[in-house]
């Protein structure tokens, strides 16, 4: 059975002049057509090709010698080529781009955008794409906790945090309480993991081990302080979504890394305000 969204073996049967018929034996009924642009030289009935057969603009199956970004079951980032009033269409490799419906989105997506998704074939055999992954992707392996990964986010659940597949190929979570930043389908993560689950999920985050992350929020809370002219009109016992506002910190970690200013001797504090100490180091 010649299977659609995959690599087929098939025997050349006959040719004609706009290419050549292909099937899985020389009385087998089912023939498929590979156009004649991309029939090879000196091709010869009976002789075997290695196609991949997908749906052409028609929805008619053909077969293809080129290669696609994906093929039917695997997960691969694909580029958004337009968005149109039924779905968004994605650039595969091949002449007719594929199908993203806008029920298989996790997020509004964006021409030009890479995403994570995986191909399947719908109840009418049309091959499309989904960026639904949770239930697709593979048990963690080659991590242990406390490593840095690469990831992809591919969906944001409001309340429970973002779903991010590492390597493109492993489920992680960053789990709300470590979401600082707004993240989004198709951006590219850096992170830690914190723990490998038993079902092979991780848990993870975007942000260094405290000692190492206490310096780095030191630094960036430092540095817009200086940007408000070395007087920050708030102080440290300010609500926790200005602070998470105006410097993507929960309010705990930006008590620390003040604390750390405060211990260097590079700010004091007010009863209203955070000032640099030196003022001409604040000037921009």
């Amino acid at each position: 059975m010649i299977e659609v969204g995959k690599w087929n073996t098939l025997k050349v049967i006959r040719s004609k002049d706009f290419g050549i018929y292909l099937g899985e034996g020389k009385d087998a009924g089912e023939t498929i057509l590979l156009p004649r642009k991309q029939v090879p030289e000196d091709i010869k009935a009976g002789a075997t090709m290695n196609v991949f057969v997908y749906r052409d603009s028609q929805d008619r199956p053909i077969a293809t010698t080129n290669v696609p970004y994906i093929t039917l079951g695997e997960i691969k980032r694909l580029r958004v080529r337009n968005v149109t009033e039924i779905g968004a269409f994605m650039d595969w490799g091949l002449e007719k781009d594929i199908f993203l419906p806008f029920k298989e989105q996790t997020a509004k997506v964006e021409e030009g955008r890479e995403y994570l998704v995986r191909m399947y074939a719908d109840k009418s055999d049309r091959l499309c794409v989904t960026m639904k992954l949770y239930k697709y992707l593979k048990p963690i392996e080659g991590y242990e906790k406390g490593q840095h990964f690469k990831g992809i986010v591919y969906e944001y659940k409001k309340g429970l945090g973002a779903f991010v597949a590492i390597d493109d190929s492993y489920p992680g979570l960053i789990h709300e309480s470590e979401l600082y930043n707004k993240v989004y389908p198709g951006d590219e993560v850096e992170g830690r993991i914190i723990d490998i689950r038993e079902d092979g999920k991780a848990n993870v985050t975007l942000r260094n081990p405290a000692y190492k992350q206490m310096e780095e929020d030191s630094d960036m809370v430092y540095a817009i302080i200086k940007s408000y002219q070395g007087v920050l009109p708030f102080t440290d016992k300010a609500d926790k979504e200005i602070i998470k506002r105006e410097f993507g910190l929960s309010k705990n970690a930006f008590k620390r890394a003040v604390g750390r200013l405060l211990k260097e001797k590079k700010i004091k504090i007010t009863e209203k305000t955070i000032e640099i100490i030196n003022q001409s180091d604040s000037k921009l």
